[in-house]
């Protein structure tokens, strides 16, 4: 089955080995198991926040079922835990596999963080199946940093993408391994920040060590936090607008706008404020449209569109 034509494929190739971050591997006898309609969450939703779990969906009568099986279950025993493989019945429990538009068997779909994230269908030989879960699980061995960067980078590809929940599932992964990872605790702050949860935010941030506190991704929502608060303060924003239309040299309400508009997340309508400032009035609030913007890069990031592309306007108002 190609990744084209398997509605389960994603980006998880490289994907962390959980079971080497979760606290070591499963005992064997606990490696196989079948399910049911009304234990699969806990067995595989569940299960799959630990470490990956593999669902076989199969049924008596399937010929290249019992060819797989007995493999299958070898790799995942031999892998001694880096994943799980849980078979279900799809004569005796019909709705799960209907639910996942399973339409062939056998079907392999592996679950990471609650989510299925890929898999294969039919008969396939063994060296398939042991590429399989080094993309699920991550290469036998391999650097535990790198397993995390990738499942980090997966994590910010799903915030991108507006998958807040899959986004937040993941970073929660990473920190039940690594209870003080700065990038993911940010993460997490960030998820909250974006669904409207401010307040939760800054109490996940709240009473960390300070060498995780000062570690610069949490800088950046601490200070994301503050411009949120600040912002609440400044007024309605409608009203600044009326204000600017009937005198646009207002630098305090432009001031004022322009931060109202980075929080709402229209970062170049933001930029563009300050920049109207700079070029008009570089001594207002004592180059303070320039302070500001410069606390914006802090928060945006380097790399971010926005804030490239309004340091190049602002390096044409100074160098000019």
């Amino acid at each position: 089955m190609s990744a084209s034509d398997n509605p389960y494929a994603s980006s998880y190739g490289g994907q962390m080995n959980v079971s080497a971050s979760y606290g070591g591997a499963a005992p064997a006898d606990d490696l196989v198991k079948d399910t049911t309609t009304a234990n699969f969450s806990r067995d595989v939703l569940e299960a799959s926040r630990q470490q990956p779990v593999l669902v076989d969906f199969w049924a008596p009568w399937c010929g290249p079922c019992k060819q797989l099986q007995p493999i299958i279950e070898k790799v995942v025993r031999e892998g001694a835990g880096r994943v799980k493989l849980v078979k279900l019945n799809i004569d005796d429990h019909p709705s799960i596999p209907g639910q996942l538009g399973i339409q062939s068997i056998p079907a392999v779909i592996a679950f990471v963080a609650g989510r299925p994230v890929d898999g294969f269908m039919g008969a396939v030989p063994e060296s398939q199946i042991r590429a399989f879960i080094d993309k699920i699980a991550g290469p036998a061995g391999a650097d535990e940093k790198a397993e995390m960067e990738a499942l980090l980078a997966e994590a910010k590809t799903r915030f991108d993408a507006g998958d807040l929940s899959g986004a937040a599932d993941l970073y929660g992964a990473l920190l039940q391994a690594d209870p003080e990872n700065a990038a993911a605790l940010a993460g997490i702050a960030e998820c909250m920040i974006a669904v409207g949860q401010p307040e939760n935010a800054r109490q996940a941030l709240a009473n960390l060590p300070e060498a995780v506190a000062a570690d610069p991704a949490i800088a950046a929502v601490a200070k994301k936090l503050d411009q949120i608060e600040e912002a609440r303060k400044l007024g309605d924003p409608s009203a600044l607008e009326h204000t600017l239309a009937l005198n646009p040299d207002d630098h305090a309400a432009r001031l004022n706008l322009a931060k109202i508009r980075n929080v709402e997340g229209d970062r170049q309508a933001a930029a563009d404020h300050l920049l109207y400032i700079m070029k008009h009035d570089r001594a207002f609030e004592d180059d303070g449209a320039r302070r500001e913007l410069l606390q914006f890069f802090e928060v945006w990031g380097p790399k971010d569109p926005a804030t490239i592309a309004a340091r190049r306007k602002l390096s044409s108002i100074l160098f000019s």
